[in-house]
Order: C-alpha cells, then sequence, then structure tokens
C-alpha cells in the first residue's frame, strides 16, 4: 500500500494550530482565512488516519497523536529549512567526508597539526586517515578508495597523472646505533659511512629516493651492503637502535626520538651531496569539494610558513 505523501506546508499549518491552539489566531500568522487551515488540518488528519486535534465551539486541544506528532513535525521542519544551507556547505567542501593517506613521516608533526586546524575551520567535514607507503596509494587512488595522498619522493619525481602540491623539502640525515663510533665523531664524512651495513626500504614502496640512495655510493665505487629492509621509517629507526645497520631517513624523521639512536647531518661536496627527498601532496583531476577545500587550506598554510 503507498504510504500517503505529506507536504510540509500541511506541517506547518499543524504546527501553528497546535501552538496556538485557535484556529483563527493560527489563521492569522499563517496569512491564510480560517477555513483553508480548517480544511488543510481535515485533510492532514485523513492522510494520517488519526485525529490530531480534539475541537469545540470553544477550545482546540491536541490529541495524544497530535502531542506525539509535535516535536517530530518541528524537527522535520527545522532540518528542511538547513538544507539549503547544508547542500552549500557541501558544494563547497565545507561538509563532507576527507580519505587522505599519508607517509609516516608526514605523521610526525605536520598532519597532526593541519588536521586540528582543517577541523577548527571546518567542523562538518569528517576525516579518514590512512598511513600507507607511496605504491599503496598509487593505487588506492587508482581505484577511489583515497581522495589525496601526502606522498614521499626525490626532488621532482612526484607521480605523473596526478595534480600535486609539494609540501615540502629536506637532506637525508644518518640514523646510527648511539653506541657506533661514528655516532660521537667530532665530523662525518662519505667514506667511513660507507662501508657500514644498510637498512633501507624496498625500493618498490619509494623506487627514486632508493634509486638516489643507491647513487650515491655508486658514486663514490661501491655498492651498499644491505642488512635489512623495512617498509615503515619507524621500523627502520627501531632495526638502528638494535645495531642492524645504519640508515637514510629524511630530517623530519628527528622527531621520532628512539631510545639508541643517533641522527647526524653529513657535509656534503659537488662531487658527492647526500640526497634530499619532497614529501608532496597528490590527488586526481575530477573536482571533489571536500578535498579541494583541504588543498586551499593547505595552500594557505604554505604561504603563511605552517
Amino acid at each position: 500500500m503507498t504510504q500517503p505523501l505529506v507536504e510540509l506546508r500541511l506541517w506547518r499549518q499543524f504546527i501553528a494550530v497546535a501552538e496556538e491552539l485557535h484556529f483563527g489566531r493560527a489563521a492569522l500568522r499563517l496569512h491564510m482565512t480560517q477555513p483553508p487551515l480548517t480544511q488543510a488540518i481535515a485533510h492532514l488528519e485523513q492522510l494520517l488516519g488519526v485525529r490530531l486535534f480534539e475541537r469545540t465551539k470553544r477550545s482546540v486541544q491536541l490529541t495524544t497523536a497530535g502531542e506525539a506528532l509535535l516535536p517530530e513535525a518541528r524537527e522535520l521542519l527545522a532540518r528542511a529549512l538547513a538544507l539549503p544551507a547544508q547542500a552549500r556547505s557541501a558544494a563547497h567542501g565545507e561538509v563532507g567526508r576527507l580519505r587522505l593517506a599519508f607517509v609516516s613521516t608526514v605523521g610526525f608533526g605536520l598532519l597532526p597539526q593541519w588536521v586540528r586546524a582543517f577541523r577548527t575551520l571546518y567542523p562538518q567535514v569528517e576525516f579518514e586517515l590512512v598511513e600507507a607507503t607511496g605504491d599503496v596509494q598509487l593505487q588506492a587512488l587508482e581505484r577511489g578508495d583515497i581522495d589525496a595522498g601526502f606522498m614521499l619522493h626525490s626532488p621532482g619525481f612526484a607521480p605523473e597523472g596526478l595534480q600535486h602540491l609539494r609540501i615540502a623539502r629536506e637532506p637525508l640525515v644518518v640514523a646510527l646505533p648511539e653506541h657506533h663510533a661514528l655516532a660521537t665523531a667530532r665530523s662525518l664524512s662519505f667514506g667511513p659511512l660507507l662501508h657500514e651495513a644498510l637498512v633501507i626500504f624496498p625500493r618498490r614502496i619509494l623506487p627514486s629516493l632508493h634509486d638516489a640512495i643507491f647513487g650515491m655510493y655508486h658514486a663514490a665505487g661501491r655498492t651498499p651492503r644491505i642488512a635489512q629492509e623495512a617498509i615503515q621509517m619507524q621500523t627502520i629507526v627501531n632495526l638502528v637502535s638494535a645495531g642492524l645497520g645504519l640508515a637514510w631517513v629524511p630530517e623530519s624523521v628527528r622527531q621520532f626520538q628512539r631510545p639508541g639512536v643517533v641522527y647526524r647531518q653529513v657535509p656534503g661536496r659537488k662531487a658527492q651531496a647526500v640526497p634530499g627527498c619532497e614529501t608532496t601532496l597528490v590527488w586526481p583531476h575530477p573536482a571533489n569539494p571536500t578535498r579541494d577545500r583541504f588543498i586551499e587550506f593547505a595552500r594557505g598554510r604554505l604561504a603563511l610558513g605552517h
């Protein structure tokens, strides 16, 4: 059986009569005459199959059904009135869901600050944050599982076919076991470091930076001696702490203060420089209001140096 469609106009008229408990005053409030209002309430009762008011010549009172419906009707009208503003907010990216992936280095400082600031500005945006390496992010972007991602790569090697915004550029530093002889050396040079065992991420997850690190060794006539591979930067640092070898990590990883690990900068030379790396926010081309609002926010933060 088809359910009756009750127009908002009828609910508005019901609320007016319920609040005034007088058809004449309710009609004046609604800028209409009394007979059409009386007919409208009778029509609403017919649609619902229940009486909403008890009427006498001297009084109008809500029935039990009318009393139960009054708060629901008020909420229905309030929600209906809010719909245009909600639609505009959604179109402007001020409400919705943002599925954002990030590499672990962004999670050390930048990401929490930005998410907190963005949620303060747009509290109706819901974040879905996923930590993922670059290769996983690219697959997720292709499937449409995420809206944007913070990726790490060598300078100038942002993924092709995606829009991107450079977030940060930083040098690599060497992470050494705390008790290693080189950890307390007054100055570091490439030679001794390149003889040490290396803890590094697999090439598949960050090929451009993996190749840059290997290129640094090859330029010195060395082949890296891989002691262990690990995916996450935290895990790499933990393995350094265990004494398995040294690691070349982005400078931002210094914020991960793992006991047993010392971070050192290595002065570069023209002939043999330590590679740098970039963090980039990447996203596909089709428009997405909520994601585009976040990208606008990111541009603003970068312009302010935040």
